[in-house]
This record gives structure tokens, C-alpha cells and sequence, in this order.
């Protein structure tokens, strides 16, 4: 098998469950620092104009949306396991609960003026002002909640954490940890980047207790990857992960499809079905510099879409 690459940047929050999964699966990995903002040329080879970070790149295959990179981990390197049988279902509940309604509580919170401040200081106005830029283009009809809003969510929700945690449980769920405690993490990690705001957490400590808990499982062995060699050894590759379409699905293979993100981000990536089933969905593409690239998404969150001679 070709190494597991992991395209993010630093301060990227999904990015910063997927690392902290491969800590606990103590997977070693290639790194490559992708630019926070538009253009991202080097991405837009591999994935076909998917521009959210991360992705994951295994060869010619490449993965979007943390949801189905941290199945493909797990898939790969079972142990230990992230989806433990007895919080099965369960867990993913609350992992979804946890990449939305609590995301996107503590994101606009922690982005109040004093975190900006404090998150961005060591970068020139005219930075902040691109990348604000970039992130309200990802979706201008997203209706971000107001400081106040996002507080009394990010409250309300750090209270049902402390109440799960209350029996002395060192996990989300019981006695080992699983994706609901990656996916959760996430987020009490992006509010304590910013200490003037982090502040709302000293009323949880069991909450900040065991986000220490699970940060401690590190982030795995990482070296660095230029963009560049990681779309040559796409281009090296010589085969993909097997896929299949499967029966009563409503495209064939060979489909000509657009797939796109339905909740912001919503570039649309144009290829060629050569597999789906009830969880994903992958498209195979061809780049100029990447060669043959398969490019998987998760079948929950994301819109397949014909191509038509109208919309080519």
C-alpha cells in the first residue's frame, strides 16, 4: 500500500481530528501544508476543485470530508479500534452532532473580535482581510450566528459534554475512546487556540480534563511532502482501491456526475462513476499533472448531480 498522505494546514480544525486520530492509531504519515485561502492549484489537481481541508491521498486516491478519511483509517489500521462495537451507531451520532452543531457554535464564538485579535496577530491586515474574504466565499448565504448566539449554543452544549462526563468516564462514551471524542475535540482545541475567549471553558473542567485526555494521544510520526511529489506519485500510480457500483443505486458506472458539498464549500467536482453504495460516492478524473485520479466522498453530505448536455 502507497503511504498515507494528509493534505491540511496547521490551524485547520478538521485537520486537527484527523491528525489526532492517526496519533491513536500511531500511523506513521506524509505532510502537505496546503494554502489557507484560494487559489490552491496543487489541490485543485488531485481533487478536481474540492478546496475544504483536509483531504487524505493514498496513491492515485484521494479522500474529502473527515467522516469517510477517518473510516479509511480505521479500515486500514483496525486497531485500536475507532468505532468500538459496543458504542456502535451511537458514536456516530454524536461525531455528526459534534463536526456541525458544536462546530459551528465554537468556530463563530472563538472568531469573536478578541479571539481574531489574538488568533491573527502576527499577520498583516491585509492577510486577515483575504482570508475572512475567502471563507465568507465558500458559502455567501451561510447566516453565521452573532458572538452572543454562538456563546449561549457553545454553553449549552459544553454543559451536556460535563453532564456525559459526569460518572467519571475518561471517554465520551465509556472506557475507551471512539470518533465521538475526535469529533468533538476538534472544536474545545479551536477555542483554546485563543485564551481571551477560552476562557467560557474554566466552568467544565471535566470537559477540558478530557480533551486533554485525548490530545494526548499525539498526532502519529509525520514528514514533511511537497505538494509537487505528492501529485507525482499520483501520476506513478499504477492501480486504485477496488469500487463497485452497487444494485438500485441511481447512477451507473461510467455516469458522467457532479458531486458537491450541501452544506457550504459547494464546488462542484465533475467525473465518472466508478463507485457507489449507501456511503460513498467516488468519481474518477483525469488531471494533467495527477493522471487518473479516483477522488471518494462520503454519500451523507454531499449532492450527485447528472451532467447534462445543457450543463456540461
Amino acid at each position: 500500500m502507497s503511504e498515507l498522505i494528509l493534505h491540511h494546514y496547521p490551524t485547520s480544525p478538521f485537520s486537527e481530528k484527523v491528525r489526532l486520530v492517526l496519533g491513536m492509531k500511531r500511523v506513521a504519515w506524509r505532510s502537505v501544508i496546503v494554502p489557507v485561502i484560494m487559489p490552491k492549484p496543487d489541490v485543485v489537481a488531485l481533487t478536481g476543485g474540492y478546496r475544504r481541508t483536509p483531504f487524505m491521498q493514498i496513491g492515485a486516491d484521494v479522500y474529502c470530508d473527515s467522516a469517510l478519511m477517518c473510516r479509511v483509517i480505521d479500515r486500514l489500521w483496525p486497531e485500536p479500534p475507532l468505532y468500538p462495537e459496543a458504542t456502535a451507531g451511537l458514536a456516530d451520532i454524536v461525531a455528526q452532532w459534534a463536526d456541525t452543531l458544536l462546530f459551528w457554535a465554537a468556530v463563530p464564538y472563538t472568531m469573536q473580535p478578541a479571539g481574531v485579535a489574538q488568533m491573527f496577530e502576527k499577520m498583516p491586515p491585509e492577510a486577515v482581510k483575504a482570508f475572512g474574504a475567502d471563507r465568507a466565499a465558500m458559502n455567501p448565504s451561510m447566516r453565521r450566528a452573532p458572538t452572543a448566539d454562538a456563546r449561549a449554543a457553545l454553553l449549552a452544549y459544553l454543559g451536556r459534554l460535563e453532564t456525559m462526563l459526569g460518572d467519571g468516564r475518561p471517554y465520551l462514551l465509556g472506557a475507551v475512546a471512539c470518533i465521538a471524542d475526535f469529533s468533538a475535540t476538534q472544536s474545545i482545541w479551536f477555542v483554546r487556540r485563543a485564551s481571551s475567549v477560552a476562557t467560557i471553558l474554566a466552568d467544565y473542567p471535566r470537559v477540558v480534563r478530557w480533551h486533554e485526555r485525548v490530545a494526548a494521544f499525539g498526532r502519529g510520526e509525520s514528514t514533511l511532502l511537497g505538494s509537487d511529489e505528492a501529485i507525482a506519485i499520483a501520476a506513478r500510480a499504477t492501480s486504485h482501491a477496488p469500487t463497485a457500483v452497487a444494485a438500485g443505486q441511481p447512477f451507473a458506472a461510467g455516469d458522467a456526475v457532479r458531486v458537491a458539498a450541501t452544506d457550504y464549500a459547494h464546488d462542484e467536482i465533475v467525473g465518472a462513476v466508478v463507485g457507489l453504495d449507501g456511503d460513498e460516492v467516488v468519481v474518477e478524473r483525469t488531471d494533467a499533472r495527477a493522471g487518473t485520479v479516483h477522488v471518494h466522498f462520503p454519500r451523507i453530505g454531499f449532492h450527485i448531480k447528472p451532467v447534462s448536455k445543457d450543463n456540461p
